[in-house]
């Protein structure tokens, strides 16, 4: 009888969390003002004091609820606020692999979140972990953040993480790179999105003065195709037969001098084209 009972409160208290969680979810979803997210945010959910490590949401579960549903003001505020329990990676009690903030904001195409947290995280302390997050290194099945903006077409999240220190030459599991991801997007023969496909490309060239990937190989084996894909002038470049082009040598040694800590305002700064310039609405 007394087991019966125990499992009886647990099961309640289980439901009780449930439920405190899917109304915190909602409320962020339907963008409630700040104050009265943060009030339930660290409600306490759990009454026992063997669950006192769970008697709230975390910083970085809400934030990851803002950036999925869009909420700035309560994102801006998050990372003001609490800046490094926000940028902590999220716990399992969201789910059983929680992503990284910044995979969240490149696949929710959430640029303006994205443009926060990598500036927040130029502001935090110095220190190894700190570094890998501004420069966007922490991969997630061997893809960075980078990789997953090539293959989802998010131009303006390319130029967001690459002026912020993301490694263009970064591989995943199978050697491959974001340019590498690129250019097997653009060898699809499909029209939809062709812009997106052409302006990553553009943009990751012009963070690139040396060009590392695994595809060279094949640009060699198939020199009509990819030269009607890229372009004769990009195809003998990517190809290691003839120097970069003229503009985008100049636009490497301007976008150079640009610190990642004032990124995007320097660039938007700059008199360039604006489709070189990312929309952060």
């Amino acid at each position: 009888m007394a087991s019966l009972t125990v499992t009886s409160s647990a099961r309640s208290v289980e439901e009780h969390r449930r439920s405190c969680s899917l109304r915190f979810y909602r409320a962020v979803r339907d963008l409630k003002p700040v104050w009265m997210l943060e009030d339930m945010r660290t409600m306490e959910t759990f009454y026992s004091e063997e669950d006192a490590r769970q008697r709230n949401f975390t910083p970085s579960e809400a934030l990851l609820y803002a950036i999925v549903h869009d909420h700035r003001e309560y994102a801006r505020f998050l990372l003001s606020r609490h800046t490094e329990e926000a940028l902590a990676r999220p716990g399992e009690r969201v789910c059983c692999c929680p992503p990284s903030h910044l995979t969240t904001a490149v696949r929710y195409d959430r640029r303006y979140i994205l443009g926060l947290i990598l500036q927040e995280s130029h502001r935090m302390p110095s220190s190894p972990s700190n570094t890998n997050r501004a420069r966007c290194l922490p991969a997630e099945g061997g893809r960075t953040p980078l990789h997953l903006a090539c293959e989802l077409l998010r131009p303006e999240a390319v130029v967001l993480l690459l002026g912020n220190g993301a490694s263009p030459h970064a591989q995943d599991q199978i050697g491959w790179t974001p340019l590498d991801v690129v250019l097997e997007k653009l060898r699809e023969s499909v029209e939809v999105n062709e812009g997106e496909r052409r302006q990553c490309l553009d943009n990751l060239l012009m963070f690139m003065p040396k060009v590392h990937f695994k595809l060279k190989a094949a640009l060699g084996r198939e020199p009509g195709r990819w030269g009607k894909v890229l372009g004769e002038e990009t195809y003998e470049y990517l190809a290691g037969r003839s120097p970069a082009p003229l503009f985008l040598c100049a636009m490497q040694t301007v976008l150079q001098q640009l610190s990642p800590a004032t990124f995007p305002d320097s660039l938007h700064g700059l008199p360039i084209p604006s489709s070189l310039k990312p929309r952060l609405v």
